[in-house]
């Protein structure tokens, strides 16, 4: 569930590779990126379905061990192994801290209380608490577009939490809520220092090295706070581990980077609004989850909103990326 993030990098890096050899096509670039898109949606119900097998401590540092080690061999067979140069060390901390641990571990925790579907559309509030921090930080403009989709959004989150179809008496519903809109913001937060960083070697490129310190960090808790492993129903966990670690981790990503370069920033923009839509229908066919009108109605809000405050403009200040020296 962690890799998303790094389409919004590497869109904010597209150049023009036309004419490149061995690039796609916009064609199939195009169709190659909607298979992401699935890839990443189907993340939502394998990790909610990890938990039936394993903690979702342990779960969470197994996914970022195995995509660790998927894009080292990765970055390495495509000779894009590098290592880190100091002007990037902050972004390497502040994702790997923020985003590849804090995001992950609360997203995961919080599964045990909430659906699939509905963390997802969760989740994906970030870029709402994204515009006003980089107008804060930033100094980027909040046009009037933005305004009204900032507030469409909010609008879709007050319709999930509305008296009438949320269980305010739940506890552990509302504890698990709130760990998921604490990781969009832990996200956000994430996505805005990447803005501001002056890139040394690409996000691409630090990704690994990323997910490395990360999955150092999860292993480390998980032994602390939940001991030794204990992995039952070996076959389904395994199954459900090469996807979530490889398939929609590290090779989703992959693909990701090399075909957003040939895509328009709109589009990737767009696209990325496609992870969540997917993660509730994905989660409602594969985990039978019920979901009620009040997720579909502040899915559309969401996601509209969302579309309103980040296709017109997808990169206000884009990432800048400096000659190692």
């Amino acid at each position: 569930m962690n890799l998303p993030a790094a389409l919004q990098r590497l869109a904010s890096q597209r150049r023009d590779v036309r004419g490149s050899h061995g690039a796609p096509t916009r064609t199939n670039a195009g169709l190659i990126f909607a298979v992401v898109i699935v890839m990443w949606g189907v993340n939502w119900p394998v990790s909610k379905a990890l938990l039936a097998h394993v903690s979702p401590w342990w779960s969470t540092a197994f996914r970022s061990t195995v995509g660790m080690l998927t894009l080292f061999i990765i970055c390495a067979a495509t000779r894009r192994l590098v290592w880190p140069k100091r002007g990037d060390l902050p972004v390497i901390l502040s994702v790997g801290l923020l985003h590849m641990t804090v995001f992950s571990l609360l997203v995961a925790i919080s599964l045990q209380y909430v659906s699939a579907g509905r963390s997802a559309v969760l989740a994906y509030t970030t870029p709402l608490w994204v515009m006003p921090a980089a107008r804060l930080w930033l100094g980027e403009a909040l046009t009037p577009r933005r305004l009204v989709g900032i507030a469409f959004g909010l609008l879709g989150i007050a319709v999930m939490f509305n008296p009438l179809a949320f269980d305010w008496h739940d506890r552990n519903a509302v504890f698990g809520n709130a760990l998921v809109l604490a990781s969009a913001l832990v996200w956000a937060i994430a996505i805005v220092h990447m803005r501001a960083h002056r890139w040394v070697n690409g996000p691409f490129e630090l990704s690994p090295w990323q997910l490395l310190l990360a999955s150092v960090i999860l292993s480390t808790l998980a032994a602390v706070f939940d001991g030794a492993p204990r992995i039952t129903g070996v076959a389904g966990f395994a199954g459900l581990m090469t996807y979530g670690g490889i398939v929609g981790g590290g090779i989703a990503f992959w693909l990701a980077g090399v075909v957003t370069r040939q895509l328009p920033a709109g589009v990737t923009s767009l696209g990325l609004l496609g992870v969540p839509v997917v993660g509730t229908l994905a989660s409602a066919f594969l985990l039978r989850e019920s979901l009620g009108l009040d997720v579909w109605l502040a899915l559309a809000l969401i996601v509209g909103g969302i579309a309103l405050g980040t296709v017109s403009k997808p990169s206000a200040t884009p990432c800048r990326t400096d000659t190692a020296t």
